[in-house]
Formats: structure tokens, sequence, C-alpha cells
């Protein structure tokens, strides 16, 4: 049986989760900040993730910010942003120690939350604005960041896909936020922005280890506690947008390994009890070392790099990555829509079905063997409005059957091709639709 034992308070305008466990000898914690996805606050929210991991109102330098978590036996501190559907979500993450293991060490779950509580709310500030050298240097790192995505051309290619498939839907803005928004943000724009996410987000505190739960929830809700009720953020459905034509796209560069990446419609999300079967269906298509793509369009016809699928399981979608040479685009174009085609048409044998399933299986079973891992799949659910248990979520996956694939296969629709190929190649690219 694998549970999770979670406990779950709502109180003064915070979740908190708090899941005992002796499986580990570290103590987790994560703050999560979640609201909408929006075009006007993106820039900002990608920015204070930077802002507020340089220093505190205690220790307003990164080196003494450090030095506080070298006291705490090398505890590490990360802050990060990211968008899951239609949400964006900034996490603050602290691991250290556990005090059980360490002789004569001080409390370590209280320091850690009152570490964690200084990050987020007493942050390096005064008469209203962040510092102005942590906010101008780290704006810079910002603009530095954006630009790079343009260096790493797997990421773009899957950008310039998403800004093109996805365009006017909030799933499009792009989560490190737009350099042409960075000049017009000022140190005191961005503090107001983060007094608004501070008393308005969505927040969810988790708390993973070996502690006394009472003790736990006394501190984390005198440390994380506002003066409100829980904020929520309602959960909608992402609208399930049908493909009236399929759109392509090609681009040119000066590169020598081409980027073709499809993205499709599924029409099914997390929440949906037939996602199980959608999970399926992408690792037998392209989700393991297994799978119909990396068998045929890699290892048997030896067109591509790599060649794989991947779901954004809370926006509904599907996408196919490849490198391949520029001269390849058609056939391997070709290859990839006959191995959509064999699993609409049932072509995988049950044998594959199963050792698939095993796989989607194990998957879940190591993410429970990661303190992050389980937070984050607590976290999923609270996204989806679901509270399933990981043994309801093995057999789930156990429970598919090959007519549950073909049903979620029929429903997948390809919405758009992008391919970012050398200015010189991919000759036979506006022929392949």
């Amino acid at each position: 049986m694998k549970q999770i034992n979670e406990h779950i308070y709502e109180e003064k305008g915070m979740r908190l989760h708090l899941i005992p466990t002796t499986k580990f000898k570290t103590l987790h914690m994560i703050a999560k900040f979640r609201t909408k996805l929006n075009r006007e606050d993106i820039t900002k929210r990608a920015l204070l993730s930077y802002v507020l991991r340089q220093g505190t109102k205690n220790n307003p330098t990164r080196s003494e910010l450090e030095g506080k978590l070298d006291e705490l036996y090398g505890a590490g501190l990360g802050i990060d942003d990211g968008k899951r559907g239609e949400n964006h979500i900034i996490s603050f993450r602290l691991e250290l120690a556990n005090d059980k293991f360490i002789p004569n060490a001080p409390n370590m779950m209280q320091q850690g939350i009152n570490l964690l509580r200084e990050v987020v709310f007493d942050p390096n500030a005064s008469n209203g604005k962040f510092a102005e050298d942590v906010f101008n240097r780290e704006r810079e790192t910002l603009r530095q960041r954006i630009r790079s995505v343009k260096e790493d051309k797997m990421s773009y290619a899957q950008m310039r896909l998403i800004d093109e498939m996805c365009e006017g839907e909030s799933y499009s803005l792009h989560v490190h936020g737009y350099e042409s928004d960075l000049e017009s943000i000022s140190a005191s724009d961005l503090y107001a922005y983060y007094e608004k996410m501070i008393a308005n987000d969505e927040l969810d505190l988790y708390i993973l280890g070996d502690f006394n739960l009472e003790t736990a929830k006394e501190t984390a809700i005198n440390a994380f506690g506002r003066n409100a009720e829980p904020k929520k953020i309602k959960l909608t459905q992402v609208q399930s947008k049908h493909v009236s034509k399929l759109r392509e796209l090609v681009e040119k560069e000066n590169i020598q390994q081409a980027k073709l990446h499809i993205g499709y419609r599924t029409h099914c999300t997390y929440r949906d009890p037939e996602y199980y079967a959608l999970q399926v269906f992408n690792g037998i298509f392209g989700g393991f070392p297994n799978s119909k793509l990396f068998m045929n369009v890699r290892e048997k016809h030896s067109l591509a790099y790599y060649a794989a699928s991947r779901l954004e399981s809370h926006a509904g979608l599907m996408f196919v990555f490849s490198g391949i040479a520029p001269d390849d685009y058609s056939k391997a174009r070709e290859i990839i829509e006959l191995q959509l085609k064999d699993m609409k048409a049932g072509d995988f044998t049950e044998e594959i079905l199963e050792e698939t399933k095993g796989l989607i299986i194990n998957d879940i079973l190591e993410t429970l063997d990661h303190p992050q891992g389980i937070i984050e799949l607590k976290y999923q659910q609270v996204l989806a409005g679901e509270n399933t248990t990981p043994d309801e979520l093995i057999e789930g996956i156990r429970a598919v059957s090959k007519e549950d694939v073909l049903a979620a296969a029929e429903k997948i629709e390809e919405d758009m091709v992008y391919l970012l190929t050398s200015d010189g190649g991919a000759s036979d690219e506006q022929a392949a639709i």
C-alpha cells in the first residue's frame, strides 16, 4: 500500500499541508503562491523569483543569506516559477536537516519555518520598493535569461510552437516574461505587485518530514498565517478547442539540426477519468524508450537524434519533439503521422500495453521516493481539485484496457506543426502537408 499521510488545515488565509513521515532524514518545506496566468503580471512574477532569492531584510545580501543557510547545517533554498495549465505558480523551497539526527542541534523545524517566512514576507525592501542595486542587477539577469531561450533551439522551437498554436490562450504566455516589459518595471512597481501577490494569491504551504504534528501546525500557522480567509482561485476547466485546420509554420536560422515540434489537442486533462488512458497512450506513442516514436523514427529509420512525446496534463495538450536533419523533414513527418494512425487503429500489442503500464507505475513509485516528488504529486491534485491516493493512481493505470487507449486516441487532434530549420535546408518542407 502506498499511502501519503497528509493533514490539511485551512486557516488564516492559507492551506497548510502537513505530511509526517519517518521515511526521510530531512525536512522539506514548500510555499506555493498561485494566481491565474495573465499578460500584465507575468514578467513581474518572473522578476520576483529572481529578486526575492537575493536576500531578506535581516540578511540583505546573497552571501549573508547563504551564511544563514550554512548555520542550518547547509540548508538549501530555492525559488522558481512556472505555469500549470492556466495557473502561474511561484514556489519557495527549503530543505534542511532534521535535528532528530543531529546531536545538540537547535530546533530546526522552528528555525526553518522562520527562515522561509523571512524570505517570503520580509524581503530586502524599504520605503515601498526593493533595494535598487539588487533590483537592477536581477532585472538584467532576467533579461539575459529571456534572450538565452533563443540560444537553446529545442526550448525556442517549443516556445514558438506554443506561441502560434495557443495564440490568444493564456497558456501561450511566456513563463520567463517579456523583455519589452522589463524597462517599464521599477523597483517600486515590483514591490507594489509583490504586496498584491502576498495578499491575494492562493497560498499552499507543505511541510514533509519526521516532526510533531501539533508543533508543526502551530509554528507554521503563526509564521505564514494571513489575516484573511484562505484565498481560493476558482478551478476552471480548460477550454477544449477543436481543430478546424492543421497549421504549419516553418522558420529558418543558421543551424545544423532542425527541430520538428508538433502540437496536439487531447481534449482530456488531469481532472478527467480518461486521463489514465491518455497517459498510457502517450507512453506507447512517445513517452518511453520502447515507444513507437523512439523505435520507428529514431531507431528503425534513423531520422531523428531524439523523438519523444509529452503531455501537458493541466492544459489538455500533447507535444512531439524531434531533432532531425533538415532534408529529412518530409520523411520524419510522414513516419510520425503513421505512428499516430497506428495508435488510433489499435496497432499495438497487449504486451506493449502491459509493459507501458508497468513503466508508468514505476514512475509513480519513483516519485514517492522523493520528498519533493510527493509534494508535487499532492499539489497537482490541488490544481485539479482531486484527492486521489497513490494506490488509486496505480490502480487507475492498471485498469486501463486497449479499448480505453483507443478511445483516448480517437479524441486526439493534430493542431500545429512547427519546423525550425536551416537557411539552406528542408527543400521539401512545403510539400509535407
